[in-house]
């Protein structure tokens, strides 16, 4: 394992991941850094259009938690691979989906596994835009029922006002889009099919809709957006984006304290009492 950077200045050669590591290492990681901040990429295995790949959604998250880990030495656990695209329906081929209770309950299981190793803190990046109800009903239950534990979650899209203005210039319910398109060619272009991007936008039709439809229904293709409009420059601008906030986050998140104290050595005021 190269060498950790705890610094947000330095920049380690490779990043922390949990699944690399040795059970010692492990232990002795969170028995040194206590306040440490872990990462969980939790992205999708969705059908992405005929230019991307099935596996985009985790491949951009387990790449910004990779150079977040780089940059500040927060271990980065194995990614959750599979989210919810019910979304997309069972037409195209190449998606696969959980439940949103299913992800929920994921997302759990892993905190609280996490958490026996010495993990108290987690962020969990999502990388799809279907995962976030799940995610927040995970986090409720986390919050309420681990205190001990304090888990939050980022979509990279919510870097900043720039970043939304890039990521939704083709549509308010974009996929596979000019801004995804271009993420990916910063990340793993080996794995966007140029030569089908011509002919592959489709405009978003969700516009003025009162119901929710699957992908089936709203693409001829399984695109919302503009992909064909997509640029190495734009996604490397957006990548950096995304590292930058969620390594500031990682490095806030290590100093963090209860806004009131620790809620375990404080008692709960007496409102009234029986009659």
């Amino acid at each position: 394992m190269a060498a950790v950077a705890h610094d947000s200045n330095e920049i380690a050669t490779h990043p922390i991941h949990w699944s690399d590591l040795a059970s010692p290492e492990i232990g002795t990681l969170f028995l040194e850094r206590p306040n440490e901040v872990g990462l969980v990429p939790v992205g999708a295995t969705e059908q992405h259009g005929p230019h991307l790949p099935t596996g985009t959604d985790t491949i951009l998250a387990s790449a910004i938690c990779d150079a977040v880990s780089c940059v500040t030495g927060a271990p980065v656990l194995p990614p959750i691979a599979i989210g919810c695209s019910f979304g997309h329906g069972t037409v195209t081929p190449g998606t696969l989906s959980l439940t949103p209770e299913l992800l929920s309950d994921t997302v759990r299981a892993v905190a609280d596994w996490a958490a026996y190793s010495g993990l108290r803190r987690c962020i969990f990046v999502n990388g799809h835009f279907g995962n976030a109800s799940a995610l927040g009903i995970a986090t409720d239950h986390i919050r309420l029922e681990r205190p001990d534990l304090r888990a939050g979650t980022f979509g990279w899209w919510d870097t900043n006002d720039e970043v939304a203005r890039e990521v939704f210039s083709d549509g308010d319910d974009v996929h596979a889009n000019r801004a995804e398109t271009s993420l990916m060619l910063a990340v793993a272009p080996e794995l966007v099919h140029l030569d089908r991007l011509d002919g592959a936008d489709d405009p978003d039709r969700t516009g003025g809709l009162i119901f929710r439809y699957t992908a089936t229904n709203l693409s001829i293709n399984g695109v919302t957006g503009a992909p064909s409009r997509a640029s190495l420059p734009l996604g490397e601008r957006l990548f950096a984006h995304a590292v930058k906030v969620i390594a500031t986050r990682v490095e806030a998140g290590r100093r963090e304290h209860f806004p009131l104290g620790d809620p375990s050595a404080r008692s709960m005021p007496v409102i009234g009492h029986l009659a």
